[in-house]
């Protein structure tokens, strides 16, 4: 009997101690409570509890990466939008996150898909695809806000995937040729203009100076003497050959020509 009892006092013991020590690692802190009252927050390292009375509540202090699930939504321009996330957060204060809220992560969750949900309906279409970076930052100061009564710090927010419907896909490809076709138009339009400008300003520099348009018409001739062309017609100007016809004109006035 005596062993029995041995037995029966080792095996309590040992349930004892299994009840009173926990470890709690660096990353971790543990939200004690004796007979239902909040005692303190203890850790990292080895903690001692009294067995049957206290229990303890672990919270990890690292970043928590959560989706955000896709959420269907319509802009303030009444297109509907298929949005998700992810969302950054971490615990700074585990006591806040285990006495003011019910799983903190779930209730920090659905504040995300519901502030989501908020924010681009507030928003048009076009800050949603060309200024995401302001949606960001809405979305991640009004969880933050939200979500600091919990102890948790929401340190950013990014929308990841925005889901257009078919046809609306086929008018902004629509749009989207329409303007590179402006664009193109444009840019010859200046091209030309600036074209026409430069000969313009090429036009009144010859008719100043007469030597340069016999050295362009001699660059000319060059040019041409240049092609493998059977035949080569030079054409030349009248102010050339006007003094050659000017003298035979004068010699057949003359008497006896």
């Amino acid at each position: 009997m005596q062993i029995w009892g041995i037995i029966v006092l080792a095996v309590f013991v040992l349930i004892v101690l299994l009840a009173s020590i926990r470890i709690v690692n660096e990353y971790e802190r543990g939200v004690v409570f004796r007979l239902g009252r909040y005692v303190g927050v203890r850790g990292p390292g080895l903690i001692l509890l009294i067995p049957f009375i206290e229990r303890m509540v672990k919270v990890e202090l690292r970043v928590v990466t959560m989706d955000v699930t896709s959420q269907e939504c319509i802009t303030m321009d009444t297109v509907t939008v298929k949005v998700d996330a992810v969302v950054y957060f971490r615990v700074m204060k585990p006591e806040s996150a285990i006495l003011n809220v019910e799983q903190y992560i779930r209730a920090t969750s659905l504040l995300c898909q519901t502030t989501l949900r908020n924010v681009v309906g507030q928003s048009e279409l076009e800050d949603l695809l060309a200024h995401r970076e302001k949606i960001n930052t809405k979305l991640q100061n009004i969880i933050d806000e939200s979500t600091e009564p919990w102890g948790i710090k929401v340190s950013m927010v990014e929308v990841r995937d925005v889901q257009l419907p078919d046809n609306m896909q086929k008018i902004m490809a629509a749009q989207a040729e329409a303007e590179r076709g402006r664009r193109a138009k444009i840019i010859a339009a200046e091209g030309e203009a600036q074209a026409a400008e430069k000969l313009s300003e090429a036009a009144r520099i010859i008719s100043a100076q007469p030597m340069a348009l016999q050295l362009r018409y001699l660059q000319t001739l060059v040019a041409i003497s240049s092609d493998r062309t059977n035949t080569v017609v030079f054409p030349l100007p009248i102010e050339l050959i006007q003094p050659i016809l000017e003298k035979q004109f004068t010699d057949k006035k003359k008497p006896g020509a």
